[in-house]
């Protein structure tokens, strides 16, 4: 059921209780978890905290901890799946979880006693109500009762009066089953309705970072995860632009609060200092970490509106420098060492430049942090250089658990070293996924299948290891979608959504797949796939695993990806 008050319902009963946190492999998980990490400490509750990747990890971690807890906080997972059913666990344990993933399944949404949501009811969830899709067991029963009972009544009756009065009784069951046929079928309409599309809602980092406010233990530091939670379902494309914009201006607010908070207090010129401030920036990523010439080729927003894997883009690039009168030797070196005059008013001579170019969205509402005197982060940056670090597939670091706490402790402004070896790995994976986007439009891997595009990265593609992981493999097929409707002049397949596979284990012959809707600037990002993939792995018999927390995400043998890709395509014809 959903909780209304998130400080009474939630934290008051977990205060002296020991807490499992089973948290999701995703950057606005790990912010989450931040937040209610230092909210345990400020009250000293016990927590066990279990990184958890896919559906088998959380009943693998549930099975190791049932028997030390009874209280179990799941972020990012499992509020799309009937849980009780999945987990079997017994009835005194409770399970509080707060997750972005739409739908909620109903059975988690109507069971009063073990399943509390921390989701925001005001999100636009639809869920139906209970009588359309439960009927109460002793209804059922009194009309089974009723129509048997009269046929045993067999007595000293005439027989004609019998006949009559049965009559009357089998008509009234036929109306009965009739009835409940109808509602049956009315209730698989209503729930294929409601479960057919998936999609996002409010960052869970904002979740718990309002519960802080409601606390009054919210620090800046706690502001911020919160902000990097909210820009992790920018940057991933997982919300749509006007849900961004109004949940930048909600923490705008607080943002402003705590400035004008600490405008008063004498540390705020401290050396060891935090500030967090609105920006209106680019949409260039890792721009003040890198040169600003690599942050434009390997940014997708301007390297798809160049086109810069052709001869064309390249040229008409160096136009683009050169109408904004920046002299090469300044835009190729790193930002920090270019030219102060120039970095003044970058950002708006980059705009004017972009307009004439018809980048009309080059800046985007974002926000900004100082550590001290040296120091600054834009909120994209952290998010791409907990990503890099949350699947990097360096020098064999290839254990998930490992790679989750080295991404939790990039986003601890103590950990300034691991966050700049984060930017680093980032860096490599932009320049990777847009090579491999150039490489795959200029080869015409991209075949277009009738109802969607389809892209298969063969084995031995340079960076293909670390396209058979989760996030960047997402992150790939959303930026080569882009850059597909950019180069092709068909306009249909400008209006089809995009499914790519990549080998996850070449021992094992399996890939991973991935399906993400159409792309346009007014999407609502509902995702079909998840559905579709479980239907035609359903009648093909694929082996096919269905592991990971967005069900858009699969993984399949090599050898069935023939007949589920047909099968697909029967599908959604």
């Amino acid at each position: 059921m959903f909780i209304a008050d998130i400080k009474k319902d939630f934290y008051d009963v977990v205060a002296n209780q020991r807490v499992a946190l089973l948290v999701a492999a995703d950057i606005d998980g790990l912010c989450a978890c931040k937040i209610l990490q230092a909210l345990f400490h400020c009250d000293q509750i016990q927590y066990t905290l279990v990184p958890v990747t896919g559906w088998q990890d959380l009943s693998t971690a549930f099975l190791e901890h049932k028997e030390q807890f009874r209280y179990f906080v799941l972020i990012n997972c499992g509020a799309n799946v009937d849980l009780l059913e999945m987990l079997q666990p017994d009835s005194d344990s409770i399970f509080f979880i707060c997750d972005t993933h739409r739908p909620v399944d109903v059975i988690n949404v109507y069971n009063d006693t073990q399943i509390k949501l921390l989701i925001k009811e005001d999100d636009d969830l639809g869920v139906p109500t209970y009588d359309d899709i439960f009927r109460d067991e002793d209804e059922e029963g009194e009309e089974e009762g009723e129509g048997s009972g009269n046929e045993s009544d067999e007595g000293s009756e005439p027989s004609g009066k019998r006949r009559r009065f049965d009559e009357g009784a089998i008509e009234r069951r036929i109306e009965r089953q009739r009835t409940k046929r109808q509602w049956e079928a009315r209730r698989r309409e209503i729930l294929f309705d409601y479960e057919q599309y998936e999609y996002h809602g409010t960052s869970a980092a904002m979740m718990f970072f309002e519960l802080a406010w409601v606390l009054t233990k919210d620090t800046k530091d706690m502001l911020w995860w919160s902000i990097i939670g909210l820009t992790d379902q920018w940057v991933h494309d997982k919300i749509p632009h006007m849900k961004y914009v109004s949940d930048i201006a909600t923490v705008q607010r607080h943002v402003s609060r705590h400035n004008h908070r600490n405008e008063d207090e004498e540390n705020s010129l401290s050396i060891d200092c935090m500030r967090i401030s609105f920006e209106y920036d680019l949409r260039l990523a890792l721009y003040h970490h890198w040169s600003l010439y690599e942050s434009i080729c390997n940014s997708y927003y301007t390297a798809c509106s160049f086109k810069l894997w052709t001869l064309k883009g390249q040229k008409k690039l160096q136009e683009f420098l050169a109408d904004m009168g920046l002299p090469l030797r300044q835009v190729k070196q790193k930002f920090k060492s270019m030219d102060i005059t120039i970095k003044e008013n970058l950002r708006d001579v980059i705009e004017e430049s972009s307009n004439k170019y018809g980048m009309k969205d080059i800046r985007i509402q974002t926000f900004g942090v100082h550590f001290g005197f040296k120091n600054s982060f834009l909120a994209s940056d952290m998010v791409h250089a907990a990503a890099a670090l949350l699947e990097s597939t360096e020098r064999d670091e290839n254990d998930p658990t490992d790679n989750f706490i080295k991404a939790l402790d990039s986003l601890s402004r103590s950990n300034l070293d691991r966050l700049l070896s984060g930017i680093d790995l980032a860096k490599k994976k932009l320049i990777a996924i847009q090579q491999t986007v150039a490489s795959c439009i200029c080869t015409n891997i991209i075949l277009s299948q009738g109802p969607f595009l389809y892209c298969y990265l063969m084995e031995g593609t340079p960076d293909v290891k670390l396209f058979s992981k989760p996030l960047a493999l997402t992150m790939l097929c959303k930026y080569l979608l882009k850059a597909f409707i950019h180069s092709t002049r068909n306009k249909r397949c400008k209006l089809l959504p995009l499914i790519m596979a990549a080998p996850k284990d070449v021992e094992k012959g399996t890939v991973i797949v991935v399906g993400i809707p159409p792309d346009s600037e007014t999407s609502d990002k509902k995702n079909f796939f998840g559905r579709a993939f479980e239907k035609a792995a359903e009648s093909t018999s694929s082996r096919t695993l269905h592991d990971h927390f967005d069900t858009s995400i699969i993984e399949l043998k090599s050898e069935d990806r023939s007949k589920f890709l047909d099968a697909l395509i029967t599908l959604l014809s």
